[in-house]
């Protein structure tokens, strides 16, 4: 048994651990259950529940939630285009948010990736100060995807 101080009390009977417990005004709980013999805390279980779920929500706090931007393209989109897409990747790349880059496929544009996956490498390549691939491009079924985060000299948002 551990006291309300934290101090060890040692192997106690159930009796003297409740007479402990309701002596001090406190709560007797179990906290290691599998243990031979099993342990328990003389402590305020309301204010221990109150502190752990304190705990959390500074924790949650702390976390932070990556976005994930998308720029969408075609085979047949022009440079200029695709430079107005590129310059909005890197104002988000730059403010620490991932970009992802779909080049949709319509109609017989399946049939030569390799425009779009020359499309994908020169959008890596135009950001490659800032950027790195974290998934090179890949065809999945009628779109080829390539996703991008920001590089190590990125500040975060």
């Amino acid at each position: 048994m551990i006291g309300p101080d934290g101090e060890n009390i040692g192997v106690v009977s159930i009796e003297e651990a409740r007479r402990v417990a309701r002596d001090a005004e406190l709560d007797l709980v179990e906290v290691a259950p599998t243990a031979n013999p099993p342990v328990c805390r003389v402590m305020d279980f309301g204010k221990f529940i109150y502190e752990r779920a304190k705990k959390e929500r500074e924790a949650r706090k702390a976390q932070t939630k990556i976005e994930v931007k998308e720029i969408r393209i075609r085979p047949k989109t022009n440079e200029h285009h695709r430079d107005l897409k590129v310059r909005d990747a890197r104002r988000w790349l730059e403010d620490g948010m991932k970009v992802k880059v779909r080049v949709r496929f319509r109609g017989r544009e399946i049939s030569y990736p390799e425009i779009a996956l020359d499309d994908l490498k020169a959008i890596a390549e135009d950001l490659s100060d800032i950027a790195v691939v974290e998934q090179a491009p890949g065809l999945e079924g009628r779109t080829m995807l390539m996703v991008l985060a920001p590089g190590k000299n990125v500040k975060k948002k």
